[in-house]
This record gives structure tokens, sequence and C-alpha cells, in this order.
């Protein structure tokens, strides 16, 4: 098994029809480079992304094409995601997504965790750098990243790192007690019924 994305991939076109369907606006396009610069500009403003691209995850985890996206700094982040978002109990925790080559920097892990099925205790030191993503007792599932596995997900927590030095984002599924999201439908249904700032 190469990758976890396996589900079915959406072409403009069918995402265009989804906006039509739901007599919406079609948003406006923009090349993947401009798109990440602009979505890190807004996560580093502590505001909250609806990221849904390429093929769906298979499995219980969101990976990084139908997720709740959040700049991992700050222990607000996550009680906003609970309480308003998700509507969940607040002490339930959410992952961080890391370029695999910073996985030993934060983290007491020796191997890459590109399944999100492995809880590291994060590093003293790097705790007070991304509180968002770190659980009570100080440890994290941690989701590693690999840039041939996914480049667009890949290049922008990069281009986060590139402006924060935080390697990883907070990581949640793109669901308000309901399935993962799958289809442009369900992405701009879920998203219309959240306080999310923003759909990519």
């Amino acid at each position: 098994l190469q990758n976890p994305f396996l589900g079915s991939n959406f072409n403009n076109n069918e995402i265009e029809k989804s906006f039509k369907k739901l007599n919406l606006k079609i948003p406006p396009y923009f090349e993947t480079d401009i798109l990440i610069d602009k979505s890190t500009d807004i996560l580093k403003e502590e505001k909250i992304i609806a990221w849904f691209q390429g093929r769906s995850e298979f499995g219980p985890r969101a990976l990084g094409n139908r997720s709740f996206l959040a700049d991992p700094r700050k222990e607000k982040i996550k009680d906003i995601l609970n309480s308003s978002i998700k509507h969940r109990e607040s002490f339930r925790p959410f992952a961080p997504s890391i370029l695999e080559d910073y996985i030993k920097e934060y983290f007491h892990l020796n191997q890459k965790s590109p399944y999100m099925n492995i809880v590291a205790d994060v590093k003293n030191e790097k705790i007070k750098d991304i509180q968002a993503v770190v659980h009570i007792d100080k440890t994290s599932r941690v989701h590693s990243v690999a840039k041939k596995e996914n480049e667009i997900y890949y290049k922008l927590i990069e281009s986060f790192y590139k402006k924060t030095s935080i390697p990883l984002l907070l990581n949640t599924s793109f669901n308000i007690q309901e399935p993962i999201v799958y289809s442009p439908i369900d992405a701009i249904k879920t998203f219309m019924k959240s306080d999310v700032d923003l759909l990519v």
C-alpha cells in the first residue's frame, strides 16, 4: 500500500456543478502555489480552514485531503474547534501533521507515522510552541507527511513552516458529528453549517 488516498477524486467541472446544484456562486480559482500562499497567511491569523483536495482517504483518519486545519501554536484554537466547530468534549485532542524530516525534533519518535496511528511524547522544549496539538499527558497522535505521498499538503505545511518556523499544522477530520466528508457537495454543506472561516 503506497498511500491511503484511495477514494474518489473530483475535477473542477464536478466541483463547479456542486456549487450550481446548491445555487451558490462559484468561488475564484487559484493556481496551487498562490492558493497555498494565501491559505498559510489565513492560518497564521488563527483562522480555521476546511481543506478538500485530491482523492479522499481510506480509513479512520483525515490525513490532509479532507481536513479542518489550524495554527497549532496556541491552546485556544483547540477550545474553539471543540466547542464551536466539532461540538465535542473539551478534552478531545487534535493531531499534528508534521513534515516527516522534523519528527525527531518535536517528538520522541524514531519512525514515520503516515497513518496517524502512533502516539508519541512531545519533547518538553517544544510543548509551548505547539500547544494546540499536545494532549493533557504531553503526547500527540503524530501524522508524518511526505512530499511523494501528498505533495500539495506537504507544500502547505512547508509554506507554514517558512512563515512561522513551525513545520506542522493542527489537523482534524472534516466533519461535524457525521462521517468525514467525501464529495464536494458534502464539503460545501458541512462548511456552511460550521463556524470555519474558509473552504479551500
